[in-house]
Formats: structure tokens, sequence, C-alpha cells
């Protein structure tokens, strides 16, 4: 008889199992997948974590088959891992991965920005000047939560709005990812306030629509966070 309480074993052929056909099972798997995606990214499970089975299904409220659905699709986008005869953890946060996340995807927001500075409509240029109002205000009473929800919905905005489909689909892929290392390094007072100077920048960029100078802010918005996580890994690895 399975031990519930240990961690769940899934084998490697899971990586070429389907996705559930849609209907009430795939629409468990969705549920899963988004409350599953939500505590990993905002660090409520934490990295290194497994993934209990019988837990999950009872906080979750589903029975085993979505929830493994569920833990196949974050395995494949990098939020999970699949270890042969010792189940699902969650991925540790690693800093040179990190700097390779953060490369790519700032190549990929530089190239929307210049895009977006040429083809976004004005509906759109506002939609993202309201978006980083509201993440200003979400600054100021320092909610951590609403400001990394909001920043990504900027960072989308102006990928979207470049109206180039292949960057929307990479971006959407790799976006959570990059908002649970981007979690990770807001948690940094100083990281905070000089991100929120940087988007200052990029929002005037935008508005004027230049798209050089705004295309060449996003690369390394992303590397200035990286740079303080790792100055403070060895006083966190102190710490603990």
């Amino acid at each position: 008889m399975m031990d519930l309480d240990q961690p769940l074993d899934l084998p490697d052929e899971s990586f070429t199992r389907p996705e559930p056909l849609p209907g009430r099972k795939g629409s468990l798997h969705g549920e899963a997948v988004t409350a599953l995606r939500e505590r990993i990214v905002s660090g409520e499970i934490l990295p290194g974590a497994f993934l209990r089975e019988k837990e999950l299904c009872e906080e979750l409220g589903i029975s085993r088959t979505p929830l493994r659905e569920a833990i196949r699709t974050l395995a494949r986008e990098g939020l999970v891992r699949l270890a042969p005869n010792r189940g699902a953890v969650v991925t540790p946060l690693d800093l040179d991965e990190v700097e390779a996340l953060y490369q790519s995807v700032g190549h990929i927001e530089a190239a929307a920005a210049r895009l977006a500075c040429l083809k976004a409509t004005d509906e759109e240029v506002a939609a993202i000047t309201i978006a980083h109002h509201q993440m200003m205000i979400a600054y100021v009473q320092r909610d951590l939560a609403a400001y990394i929800a909001l920043n990504q919905s900027i960072h989308r905005g102006i990928v979207a709005a470049s109206h180039n489909h292949v960057l929307l689909e990479i971006w959407d892929l790799l976006a959570p990812r990059v908002r649970r290392a981007r979690a990770a390094a807001n948690l940094y007072p100083s990281r905070w306030d000089a991100a929120l100077r940087e988007h200052e920048a990029m929002q005037a960029a935008l508005l004027v629509r230049d798209g050089d100078r705004l295309g060449a802010l996003m690369e390394p918005h992303y590397l200035n966070g990286l740079a303080v996580m790792r100055a403070a890994m060895p006083e966190t690895a102190a710490a603990e």
C-alpha cells in the first residue's frame, strides 16, 4: 500500500504524457496548476521542498490524478523537478540559472520594447501607465505581493504591445520562473527601491516612444536584481 505521507513518486515517462482533455478533468488540472504555481512563485512553498500528495490533495480538494498532471505541467515550466524514486521537488533557486534566465528574458523584452514603441496603440500605453501608477502605490504601501503582480503586468504589457506573438509566447513560458526570482530579489529593500526608479525611467521612455532607450533599460533591470542576490548570498548562508 502506498504511504501517502511520502513524497510524490513520479516516473520519468511522465514528461511525455499528454495534457488532459478539456472538461471537468481539464478544469481541475488547470485549477491545480494555478494554485501550486502561485504557492511556489510567491515563496509559500520553499525551494527544495517536497510536494506531498496527501497534504496537497486535501488542501486543494482534488484527487491524485489532476494533482499529478499539474505537477508535470510545473515540471515543464521549470518550477518543479521530478526525481526518480524520490518524487517532486520545488526547484531550488540557482543563481547561475537565474542569470541565464535574466539574460534571455532581458533580450526578449529589449526586442519587444523597441517594437512596442513603434507599434503600441495609445490604449495599450495608457493601460501600462495606469498599472505603473498602481505599482507605485503598492510600493508606498510596502505591499510586495501587489507590487510583484503589477510589475509582471507591466512587463507583459510591453511585450504584448510589440504585437509579436512569438516574443509573447516565449515570455509567457518563462514568466513563472522570472516572477519567482524577482520576488526573491525584491525582498531586499535596496533592490526594491532601485527597481522602482528603473521602472520610472522605463515608463518615461515608453511615453515618448523612445524604443532605443527603453530597450537599453530592459536587460540591466533584471541583472541589477541578480547582483543584489549574489551579494546577499554569503550573508544569507551565514544566517542559516
